[in-house]
């Protein structure tokens, strides 16, 4: 039945009645990812910092073990370096996944490939002096970047400098051995890393990455098409950035996590045991065969920059030569045990030999030359 318009209104009926939107799940969906986000960021934080002290609690007050013992050191420093990597871990792939999910890497990955190839072992070395990280805990920024497709070359630079060199060892350098030493020691950092990069993208080393790290280089995200030959970017949703991002981050971490736990469980147990004696005693005669020596005995120790330079300055006092001093440290440093078993699980043998092999050469070379010119400059 029709109604004139002239026809009154029905009591119930209301002129003025808003009727409610209806809701945006998509909106909704990213309005409680970021509140869950922020809450777990400030956990992840909170846990970072009190991760020394806490480890510290638990070995020496809770444990019992005495500051001094060789094994109270070596257990938290176990539970400090086995935390601060997870944590690293998890942070570092989910969040670098994530904006690998938005943005075009074909673009970054074609602009540092190209004539800027040379800028990008720079930028990779001055990116890993710049990042306060002993050998283990760059393997998960590592692992994120060689994901995202940059170059190996470039990723490498970064893996080499990382370890080596920081701001806070450049400053107990300048303070401990002065200022020469410590610009030197940056200079050969950053030429390693540069240097490690062309080489292992002459080598082509990218093929030697393990077969589940080759299968997510190639793998296309599903927010990119090509269309005539151009990829262009889809925009996502935040739900899908984060679906591609964690999906990630749990394939990766399932596959090394207990790899972090032997590896540095190794460099643990050795902690605290560093026979300096030994290295004064048997290398402190400047032969030539000592620095190598020195460079393969510093492979099983595990330490960070930062760690290593009282060790080094223990070492010049007690006459061990500077080059040998500098080459045993550097290895320490750079080409772990712990890390070596981590990157087991992302590389194959081949690059695993590369790796190690270049680093052998690099500091033996560079112990040689300072074992002869230090003395005159330093």
């Amino acid at each position: 039945m029709s109604t004139s318009p002239d026809a009154p209104r029905s009591c119930c009926a209301s002129p003025n009645r808003v009727v409610a939107a209806p809701s945006n799940p998509v909106k909704s969906w990213s309005t409680r990812y970021f509140a869950a986000v922020t809450i777990l960021a400030v956990f992840w934080w909170l846990a970072y910092t009190y991760i020394l002290p806490t480890s510290n609690w638990l070995v020496f007050k809770l444990f019992g073990f005495s500051p001094d013992s060789h094994a109270g050191l070596s257990l938290e420093f176990f539970i400090y370096d086995t935390v601060k990597i997870l944590l690293l871990l998890v942070l570092l792939i989910y969040a670098i996944a994530w904006i690998r999910a938005s943005m075009n890497m074909e673009r970054v990955r074609d602009y540092l490939a190209g004539k800027r190839r040379g800028v990008g072992y720079f930028l990779g070395a001055s990116f890993g002096a710049a990042t306060p990280f002993c050998s283990c805990s760059s393997i998960p920024l590592f692992l994120g970047f060689t994901t995202a497709r940059i170059p190996v070359g470039i990723t490498m630079s970064f893996l080499i400098t990382s370890p080596l060199i920081n701001e806070i060892a450049v400053v107990l350098l300048w303070g401990i051995l002065g200022w020469k030493f410590a610009v030197i020691y940056v200079a050969i950092g950053m030429a390693a890393g540069i240097i490690g990069g062309f080489v292992m993208d002459g080598l082509k080393a990218g093929r030697w990455f393990q077969p589940f790290i080759l299968e997510i280089i190639q793998k296309t995200p599903a927010h990119q098409q090509n269309t005539n030959d151009v990829a262009e970017v889809k925009k996502l949703t935040v739900q899908q950035r984060h679906d591609f991002a964690y999906s990630e981050t749990t394939s990766i971490f399932k596959r090394v996590w207990k790899w972090v736990f032997i590896g540095v469980g190794i460099g643990a147990a050795l902690h605290g045991f560093v026979p300096d004696n030994w290295f004064a005693e048997n290398l402190g005669a400047g032969e030539w065969w000592s620095v190598p020596v020195s460079v393969l005995v510093g492979i099983p120790l595990y330490s960070n920059v930062t760690g290593i330079i009282p060790i080094m300055e223990s070492l010049l006092f007690k006459g061990l030569p500077v080059g040998t001093t500098m080459a045993f440290c550097m290895s320490a440093v750079a080409a772990s045990l712990p890390e070596v078993m981590m990157l087991r699980q992302i590389m194959t043998f081949k690059l695993q030999a590369a790796f190690i092999g270049y680093l052998w050469v690099v500091f033996t070379l560079v112990g040689w030359l300072f074992n002869i010119v230090g003395p005159h400059i330093l």
